[in-house]
């Protein structure tokens, strides 16, 4: 049963461009299905998450972590009686805007776009679903609804101050009312994405050798997770305590949210979704201990994976790439493929136009296309 502060696509507030609305799926149900066909989305199968796509297969890219949020969000949207199809929308599409090599690729952007406007990934993804997708007959992007525009810009709360050029260039055409919070499935999207990678990036650092076992198994959080394991199943094989241990994790924290939310829901006096955006806070998040043990797993990742020698080494080298690249284009927008050509002239030489376009091309590679460009252009 929805609860009452639970979006409801029946009321949903529309899409830029009118549709009819399909016989058998909601319109939420229908943006989620958009995003999941967007070649953005399929592109997320060879964009880094931390490690950088060709350096393994068994580590989680971009693509594999956000299915895994979109998985807890559902789950905690269903606990909390929200809409489970806005939220796993809103979970799926958090990460479109991703360049090449994750937040190395998207900090050497900002860097070559600061006479520009620069460069954020959240402002990008809203770009990509409200314009760059180019399928459909009748618009630009994925004529998504405003519930899921809005989930997507703000899910990690209101967006005041100087608005980044991509997500200001939008809302002057359709108020996403950045100033409010957005909806609870959004909230929950946001969470699901801590959840997800505190999870997984301990998992992934162990497997590349990065991370100690014995010194992870000291975290907080983590300690009772793997005591728990030891004392039902004493003598476990490596692997399956590992896995064991870590679900307790995902499972302790997706607990906490649930546990917490769900209080603050109820005592929020929130009547319907309008309130939840209006509150001034947010109504979903971790308790206060669990916040505080996360920063101790956060620190622990930093040190230990984040910032390894070999995964700086590895950021060094991407860094490069993208700064070589970037210019190439810029100074000879003729390499943009040929479908680009047209917005190229429709520039007409203007230089903030042409890199912001640069920008659109060169963040929407992968990994793989991004080093292959870079042997053909650079060598």
């Amino acid at each position: 049963m929805s609860a009452p502060y639970a979006s409801d696509p029946d009321r949903a507030r529309g899409r830029r461009v009118q549709e009819d609305e399909s016989a058998f799926r909601s319109a939420f149900q229908r943006d989620r299905d958009r995003i999941i066909h967007a070649s953005a989305f399929r592109r997320l199968k060879h964009k880094t998450q931390v490690f950088v796509e060709h350096e393994g297969d068994y580590y989680r890219t971009r693509l594999t972590h956000s299915i895994e949020v979109g998985q807890v969000a559902r789950t905690i949207a269903g606990a909390l009686g929200l809409n489970d199809c806005l939220t796993a929308a809103v979970a799926l599409a958090h990460d479109l805007g991703h360049p090449p090599f994750g937040h190395t690729g998207e900090d050497a952007l900002h860097v070559l776009m600061a006479p520009y406007g620069g460069f954020d990934h959240n402002a990008q993804a809203i770009k990509i679903v409200t314009a760059l997708e180019r399928h459909y007959a009748d618009f630009d992007g994925l004529n998504l609804t405003w519930e899921s525009l809005e989930g997507i810009a703000k899910h990690n709360g209101p967006v005041t101050g100087d608005l980044p050029y991509a997500l200001a260039d939008y809302t002057a055409l359709h108020d996403l009312e950045l100033h409010t919070h957005a909806s609870a499935e959004a909230q929950v999207a946001a969470l699901s994405d801590d959840i997800a990678y505190n999870n997984h990036d301990l998992h992934d650092g162990l497997r590349a050798g990065l991370i100690d076992e014995a010194a992870m198994c000291a975290l907080p959080v983590v300690r009772d997770a793997f005591a728990d394991v030891d004392r039902r199943y004493p003598r476990l094989d490596p692997v399956r305590r590992l896995h064991e241990g870590l679900r307790r994790v995902f499972g302790a924290m997706v607990s906490d949210v649930i546990d917490t939310s769900r209080a603050l829901l109820e005592t929020s006096g929130a009547r319907d979704v309008a309130d939840v955006r209006h509150l001034g806070r947010p109504v979903v998040r971790f308790s206060d201990p669990m916040w505080a043990d996360l920063q101790v797993i956060r620190k622990f990742l930093f040190e230990n994976m984040y910032r390894a020698p070999p995964v700086m080494e590895k950021r060094e080298e991407v860094t490069q790439v993208i700064h070589d690249l970037f210019p190439v284009f810029l100074n000879d927008p003729s390499l943009l493929p040929e479908r680009w050509q047209r917005d190229v002239a429709q520039a007409n030489g203007d230089e903030t136009q042409l890199a912001r376009m640069v920008c659109d091309y060169v963040s929407g590679m992968t990994d793989r296309f991004a080093f292959q460009a870079h042997a053909r252009l650079i060598g």
